[in-house]
């Protein structure tokens, strides 16, 4: 508390004093920079102003022990104060006793190179005797220097806690921070912050808008440590350090003629520590002349030390910050590329197509260029590229690497089964210098551990590889190599089931005397598995000839053992027995007494015997569970063919009814599977027997048997929409020729 010298405080204000809690190092700093005011007193007699006495502080505050004297006029003692104007105040109280007061005077103490600027609050009162003759003038006055500057120091700092707290960029408020200190300073002073690197070894400018600039490159990454300095030695001991004269102190050995070129001939230096303790940077305080610091100046170092520490480490969070988001913007895009990129890789189970599509993801997302490599037939075949031009994608697929030559990167990546990257061309021949190929990456492609590939990427121009992209290719070629297994094991097995279900179809049909034979058969699905539906044409030793189509409960390898044990059953007693019935009871008993293991599922069947006939084909069929089979007449008229029997594979007995009937020339026998008939639409409605019936009946006239497996087709490709099917589709139709005319050749439709 300010108080005007001699005034006594009272006991209650003693006493709370006394109980006023310890100071702390802010408060103390906020002391040593605001101060304390000073009461000043002096009395002055005379037109001349003569100074009779004053109190020590007016004398301490007017420039010390040189002007400490009474007896001497004012203007003789302060002559500064002429020109000022104080004088003339003076001698206007003086002259009209009238009292005079100012706030916040600005006042010029001294002259020269001690002259200092000072503020007062004053009153210059007459002095008058007891019959009102004015005698002299009493001088009551209190220093608030110290007060404006706290003030504008406040405001300074405000500022920067604002420009802080709206995350102005850091140099913005380092600099505008020194400009205030050097402001605020009442002597010269160049201010210059330095920030450590992360590790805390080396700092790196910061702000120093009065230092020049070949002293602020000068000093930029300098190292800490002892004697480097005021601000290495600094930073590395984590206090202050007071150099008062660079021309003889030790630290500035290395450093003294460069101070001395930038003109600076003292530096305090205060280390900018963050709230952990860590090394945040230096603040330092440069001046023109040798000079050692002043409490109030090491108060302000401190605080202002404080501020920087704190627009540092806010921008810290905020670089830490973005650098997360950049990571996590970058972890969604590669994310994102690596799930389109499987996406892509899985879209089809083709093999050829899968490679094209790695290649077309790596470029230009990984590299400018990108060719796939796989081993065939002990040879290395390239089967994928992907350029910027389709010359230069030509120019990368004519090239083949060799794949046992130790100088090609292919060779050596497929031998090891681990990536190989260089910021060079590949070793060995290729068209690099045409590609402009300034480095490459070469990750193999893995199959439970062995490489049967390899992917290559290219880099041209500015193009180079980092760890990050290294990563992203190998995870996206481990992808692709699961995927071209999958495509491999897809057409391998596609090409077993097309393979097994050939072999239990017929590969060509007879040609049967006297009739026209036609077939179409198509699978649900995607063909991996083998069909349940089954048809066969053979001919028997007496001019006969045997035909069948059956439908097999369930799909593969099952359902392939029972369509085989049906047909072959078939064709092995045909020959042996009388007539349709015996054959199928026959096949009856051979699935009732088939192994376990080989399937309990029934059979639907339809199997008849035709001999040709001048009149046509004479017709003899049984129907096991299967549907009804359609007689085709000449006039197109379309009749069911009703023969009862029950499903094979169930019991011993099939209770089947033979049924003839004769096939006149240009008449038609359709067999199909109920796959025909409960064909759905997108409705979910079935096609069912009378669509069948209506299709079979609108074929043209004196349709060949194919023209009546077109007609039912395409109406039942026209119901569905094209769909995919969920049940294996099988037709049989045998059409009667007239006499003498020939056999047409047969057809085998599928699909």
């Amino acid at each position: 508390m300010t108080r005007v010298p001699g005034q006594h405080a009272s006991p209650s204000a003693a006493t709370a004093d006394a109980r006023a809690a310890a100071p702390t190092d802010a408060d103390h700093d906020l002391r040593a920079l605001f101060g304390h005011s000073s009461a000043v007193f002096a009395s002055l007699a005379g037109p001349a102003h003569m100074l009779e006495s004053a109190n020590e502080a007016f004398f301490a505050a007017i420039g010390g022990p040189e002007r400490t004297r009474t007896g001497v006029p004012l203007a003789q003692l302060m002559p500064e104060l002429v020109e000022q104007g104080f004088i003339g105040l003076l001698d206007r109280v003086y002259r009209t006793g009238v009292l005079c007061t100012r706030r916040e005077a600005r006042v010029v103490l001294g002259v020269g190179a001690k002259a200092r600027e000072a503020f007062f609050d004053f009153s210059y009162e007459p002095r008058v005797d007891v019959g009102g003759n004015v005698l002299g003038v009493r001088v009551i006055g209190v220093e608030t220097t110290q007060v404006m500057q706290a003030q504008r120091l406040t405001a300074e700092h405000r500022v920067l806690l604002e420009q802080i707290a709206r995350q102005a960029p850091l140099p913005e408020v380092l600099e505008g921070m020194a400009r205030a200190i050097e402001d605020l300073a009442p002597e010269e002073v160049l201010v210059s912050v330095l920030l450590a690197d992360p590790d805390g070894r080396h700092l790196r400018h910061g702000a120093a808008p009065s230092l020049p600039d070949f002293y602020n490159e000068a000093i930029d990454g300098i190292a800490t440590g002892e004697g480097v300095g005021s601000c290495g030695t600094a930073a590395h001991r984590r206090k202050p350090v007071i150099v008062a004269d660079i021309a003889t102190d030790p630290f500035w050995d290395d450093f003294r003629d460069l101070a001395d070129k930038a003109d600076v001939a003292a530096c305090w230096s205060t280390p900018i520590l963050a709230r952990d303790g860590s090394l945040l940077g230096t603040f330092a305080m440069y001046h023109r002349v040798p000079r050692a610091p002043q409490e109030a100046d090491l108060a302000l170092a401190r605080v202002f030390a404080g501020t920087a520490a704190l627009a540092i480490e806010r921008h810290q969070a905020e670089q830490a910050r973005m650098r997360a988001e950049a990571r996590e913007k970058a972890a969604r895009g590669d994310l994102a590329f690596l799930l389109n990129a499987s996406t892509a890789l899985s879209y089809g189970l083709d093999a050829a197509q899968t490679f094209q599509r790695l290649a077309a993801s790596c470029v230009p997302r990984l590299a400018p260029v990108c060719a796939v490599d796989v081993i065939e037939a002990g040879r290395v075949r390239r089967v994928a590229t992907a350029a910027p031009t389709p010359d230069e994608q030509a120019l990368l697929a004519s090239h083949i690497p060799v794949y046992d030559a130790a100088d090609d990167a292919v060779a050596r990546v497929l031998a090891s089964g681990t990536s190989e990257v260089a910021r060079r061309t590949p070793t060995g021949p290729g068209p690099w210098h045409d590609l402009g190929v300034t480095g490459y990456l070469c990750v193999p492609l893995l199959d439970r551990g062995s490489a049967f590939g390899a992917v290559t990427l290219l880099s041209t121009g500015e193009h180079t590889f980092d760890g990050h992209t290294v990563a992203l290719a190998e995870e996206l070629a481990s992808r692709a190599a699961l995927a071209a297994r999958n495509a491999r094991q897809y057409t391998h097995r596609a090409t077993l089931a097309r393979d097994l279900q050939a072999g239990l179809l017929l590969p060509d049909l007879p040609q049967v005397p006297g009739a026209e034979v036609a077939t179409y058969y198509r699978p649900a699905g995607e063909g991996l598995d083998i069909g349940g539906d089954f048809y066969d044409v053979f001919p028997l030793d007496d001019g006969r000839w045997a035909f069948l189509l059956g439908d097999v409960c369930g799909r593969g390898a099952i359902a392939a053992t029972t369509t085989a044990l049906v047909r072959h059953t078939a064709r092995a007693v045909a020959p042996l027995l009388s007539g349709p019935k015996a054959v199928v009871e026959a096949v009856n008993r051979a699935l009732v007494n088939r192994p376990a293991g080989h399937g309990t599922g029934f059979v639907t069947l339809v199997y008849g015997q035709l001999t040709p006939t001048p009149a046509g084909l004479d017709v003899e069929l049984v129907r096991a569970g299967h549907t009804f089979p359609l007689h085709v007449a000449a006039d197109r008229a379309v009749h069911p063919v009703d023969a009862p029997g029950l499903l094979l594979g169930v019991g011993p007995h099939t209770h089947l009814t033979p049924h003839h009937l004769r096939l006149r020339p240009h008449e038609s026998l359709v067999l199909y599977t109920d796959g025909i008939t409960e064909a759905r639409c997108r409705g979910d409605e079935l096609f069912g027997e009378e669509r069948l019936t209506e299709a079979v009946a609108g074929a043209p006239a004196r349709p060949a048997a194919q023209h009546l497996i077109d007609a039912v087709t395409r109406t039942v490709h026209a119901f569905t929409g094209g769909q995919d099917i969920d049940d294996d589709q099988a037709i049989l139709v045998l059409t009667a020729t007239g006499p003498g005319r020939p056999e047409q050749p047969p057809a085998n439709v599928g699909s």
